[in-house]
């Protein structure tokens, strides 16, 4: 049950809404190095969407899919 990097984020609040919307489609994640950005550290470190490595596919699934329906 390894976790690995689904995505990065320039910014929290981009990064909670993919969170929140793998949490909808019944995807567990978590955000690392969300705290930084109140550090001022945003522009240099981004905010990574992590998942377990057996819902990567389903994750990027989710993701690519809310990508199209929100265009």
């Amino acid at each position: 049950m390894a976790l690995v990097e689904l995505a990065r984020f320039d910014n929290r609040i981009e990064a909670e809404l993919a969170r929140i919307n793998l949490e909808q489609a019944g995807l567990g994640s978590v955000l690392f190095d969300a705290e930084m950005h109140s550090f001022g550290f945003g522009p240099i470190m981004p905010v990574r969407l992590m998942v377990l490595d057996e819902d990567r596919a389903a994750a990027e699934r989710a993701l690519r899919d809310l990508d199209t329906t929100s265009v």
